[in-house]
C-alpha cells in the first residue's frame, strides 16, 4: 500500500506496518473529549433474556449440534432439589395472580394461577391451583387444593398440598396449614398457622415438623391504598429478616377482582428449601385474607 503524505503508519505486532487507514484531523485532541469506554454506540439490546433455570432452553437438543443460542442446562448443586436451583442465586421474587375474564364478570370462582418472577421481571414459575369446581363454589377462601410450581420447561418443580380447616377460634386443633414438596412426593417443609386471638401468626416448619421462622402479619390485613407486610423472624421472634407483602394494585384492580400482587424476600443464604416453603406460605396468606368469597369482601382479620 502507498501511503499518502503526512499519513503516519501503525505498526502492528511483529514489526509489519498496518494499512493506511484515514485518522480523524488532529486525533482526539483534548484527552477529556475521549469517548468514554465500552461500547457508546446508541444500541439498546432490549431487557436481558429470560434465564430458563433450570436445563436447557426449549428446543435445545444435544451440548453439540443443539439449537443455536440454546442455554446449557444448570448445574447440579448437592442438597438443592432439582428445579430449584435457581432459587439459591436470588434474594426475593415477585408473584403476580393471573386475572380470570370468566370469574371477573360473572364472579364464577375458577383456578387461581399465578406467575413467579424474578426483580427483574422475567418468569422463571408459574403455579396453577388444581381442585373440581364444587369445591371452589362452596368452600370459597377456605377450600383444599393442590398446587403445581412448574418450570419454564413445564416441568413440575414444587407441589403444594392445603387441607381444609376451619377458621372458628373456638377450634384453636383445626387452623390452616400446607404441606410443600419439592420435587412432587417428597416433603421439604410446611406452612402452620399459630392460634393467636388477633394476630396472623404461622410457623415455617422443616420436613421434620421443627420450626425454623415464624410469619407475623399486622392486625387487619386490609390494603387501603397501601401494601401488607408480614414480617418473617427468626424462630425466636425477635429480628425481622424477611418479609411477604401484599402489594396495592390499584382501586379498581382491587374492588372488582381478587387477582393480587405479592413479594417475597429472604436472606440469600437461606436454604433453598425453606425459600420453597416461604413460597407455599404467600400462597396461603393469599387464600385467607385476599380471596374473595362470592360477593363478600376481602377478609380483613384473622377469624372473620
Amino acid at each position: 500500500y502507498s501511503s499518502p503524505p503526512n499519513q503516519p503508519h501503525f505498526p502492528q505486532p511483529g514489526g509489519h506496518a498496518a494499512p493506511p487507514y484515514p485518522v480523524p484531523a488532529g486525533g482526539y485532541g483534548d484527552p477529556s473529549q475521549a469517548p468514554s469506554p465500552g461500547f457508546n454506540m446508541g444500541y439498546n439490546p432490549g431487557p436481558p433474556p429470560v434465564m430458563y433455570q433450570p436445563g436447557p432452553a426449549p428446543g435445545q437438543g444435544l451440548e453439540y449440534g443443539g439449537m443455536p443460542m440454546g442455554i446449557s442446562p444448570a448445574p447440579v448443586a448437592v442438597g438443592v432439589p432439582p428445579g430449584l436451583e435457581y432459587l439459591t442465586q436470588i434474594d426475593q421474587v415477585l408473584i403476580h395472580q393471573k386475572v380470570e375474564l370468566l370469574e371477573a364478570f360473572i364472579g364464577f370462582e375458577t383456578n387461581n394461577q399465578y406467575e413467579i418472577k424474578n426483580s427483574l421481571g422475567q418468569k422463571i414459575y408459574k403455579a396453577k391451583e388444581k381442585n373440581d369446581c364444587c369445591t371452589r363454589n362452596c368452600c370459597g377462601s377456605l377450600r383444599s387444593f393442590d398446587m403445581k410450581i412448574t418450570d419454564n420447561m413445564d416441568r413440575e418443580v414444587i407441589r403444594l398440598i392445603r387441607p381444609f380447616r376451619c377458621v372458628s377460634c373456638c377450634c384453636p386443633c383445626c387452623l390452616q396449614e400446607m404441606e410443600v414438596q419439592a420435587p412432587p412426593g417428597t416433603t421439604v417443609g410446611f406452612v402452620k398457622q399459630d392460634w393467636h386471638p388477633f394476630l396472623p401468626k404461622f410457623s415455617i416448619q422443616g420436613a421434620d415438623g421443627q420450626t425454623l421462622l415464624r410469619l407475623e402479619g399486622p392486625c387487619f390485613a386490609c390494603n387501603c391504598c397501601g401494601d401488607v407486610n408480614f414480617e418473617l423472624k427468626g424462630k425466636d421472634g425477635d429480628q425481622s429478616i424477611g418479609r411477604i407483602s401484599k402489594q396495592w394494585s390499584g382501586l379498581l384492580k382491587e374492588v372488582f377482582t381478587d387477582t393480587d400482587n405479592f413479594g417475597i424476600q429472604f436472606p440469600m443464604d437461606l436454604d433453598v428449601k425453606i425459600k420453597a416453603v416461604l413460597m407455599g406460605a404467600c400462597f396461603l396468606i393469599d387464600f385467607m385474607f385476599f380471596e374473595k368469597v362470592g360477593e363478600a369482601n376481602q377478609r380483613s382479620s384473622v377469624f372473620s
